[in-house]
């Protein structure tokens, strides 16, 4: 057995080990929260969370592809880690623009299991960061923030939350935004969670006279837009190897269950539809697979390179196979697939809103398409 091979079964073990069964599942989710904190350490301890991240900085020097590999078995084994694969793609950030002690400090956190936010959109500027409204005022040797983000992912659990803001509006929409990391718990930040179909996992997050040190910038003043369109293209990689794993549970999950359902004398996956529909799914989940992994070996033999239109394609196709998988399947199951006795309908649930986040599917259309110069 290969290294990778070794290091994906570990990770399977894992996964079934911790809530293999439907009991532990139930217990991990209590309450209706997605991400398990103290689960989510265990994997940090294990060196898992950051195992993409370099070594001097606790890390586990490993590569993109390693990174995928976690969030594709922890999703597939449905280990309540929403804050994973968001903290993954903020870690990214800090790597790539941080200042050598913020590396230290951030990235050396998220290593011992702390989990990060990223605050991008607004109640006006969701597919368009551009129009972004949120400021942050230099002061002397600080930022003052003040403005409003929503549908942040992971806020009610992070340690810190990288907002993005605007500190100039004299150029371009697109130009005078700056990244800050602010402490989650600083005076004057007010958490609210949204309710939605997946349970507890986005947030309203206001700012009202947060005030942190100039040190905290993230990259350059000014510069965050260019620095987040390239995070952008891991934060696609990343969902797609999420939504990966969601997928191929929710089939893994259909075949078995026309294997054992008999209707008429026999099992009803042995009818020519519904074969062929299995067919269709598998082939479709292979492309997904196929996709994503050779993306992440893209990126892992140039870190620097800008892969917007491979990122875009991931995220499109993974997210649309997921969807449809899962809609499938609850056709497949029949009423079965509609109660909460099998998990086809948390698999609906989660895999509903993936053609949304992290940009929809018509933005990564446009992605694709103008990268065809169109």
């Amino acid at each position: 057995m290969s290294e990778r091979a070794t290091f994906v079964q570990a990770l399977r073990d894992f996964a079934e080990r911790e809530c293999g069964t439907r009991e532990q599942r139930r217990a991990l989710t209590a309450g209706g929260i997605t991400h398990n904190q103290d689960l989510y350490r265990k994997l940090a301890d294990l060196g898992w969370v950051g195992c993409a991240l370099p070594e001097e900085y606790g890390g586990g020097g490993g590569t993109a592809t390693d990174a995928c590999h976690v969030i594709e078995e922890m999703a597939y084994g449905q280990a309540p880690l929403f804050g994973l694969g968001v903290t993954m793609v903020g870690a990214t950030v800090v790597e790539r623009f941080g200042t050598e002690e913020q590396k230290r400090d951030i990235l050396g956190a998220v290593c011992r299991g702390d989990v990060i936010a990223t605050a991008i959109s607004e109640p006006g500027a969701g597919s368009d960061p551009g129009a972004m409204t949120c400021r942050a005022e230099r002061r002397g040797d600080t930022y003052v923030l003040n403005g409003q983000k929503t549908w942040i992912s992971c806020a009610h659990i992070a340690t810190r939350i990288q907002v993005l803001c605007r500190t100039d509006s004299t150029g371009g929409k697109h130009e005078g935004i700056t990244m800050i990391d602010v402490p989650a718990d600083a005076p004057g930040i007010e958490i609210r969670p949204i309710a939605t179909l997946g349970g507890d996992e986005v947030n309203d997050v206001y700012f009202t006279d947060v005030t942190v040190s100039a040190d905290r910038v993230i990259g350059d003043e000014g510069k965050a837009w260019h620095q987040i369109m390239r995070t952008l293209n891991t934060d696609r990689l990343m969902c797609g190897a999420l939504f990966l794993g969601h997928a191929r549970r929710s089939f893994d999950d259909a075949v078995e269950y026309v294997r054992e359902r008999e209707q008429f004398g026999r099992p009803i996956g042995s009818f020519q539809a519904i074969r062929h529909r299995i067919a269709d799914l598998a082939t479709e989940l292979e492309c997904c697979r196929l996709l994503v992994y050779e993306s992440a070996a893209r990126l892992d033999l140039d870190p620097e390179r800008c892969v917007p239109r491979e990122a875009s394609m991931v995220k499109l196709k993974v997210t649309e196979t997921a969807k449809r998988i899962a809609v499938e399947g609850m056709q497949l199951l029949g009423g079965a697939g509609y109660t909460t006795e099998h998990d086809m309908e948390r698999h609906l649930r989660e895999s509903i809103v993936s053609t949304v986040y992290a940009g929809t599917s018509e933005i990564q259309r446009e992605v694709i398409g103008r990268s065809y110069g169109l």
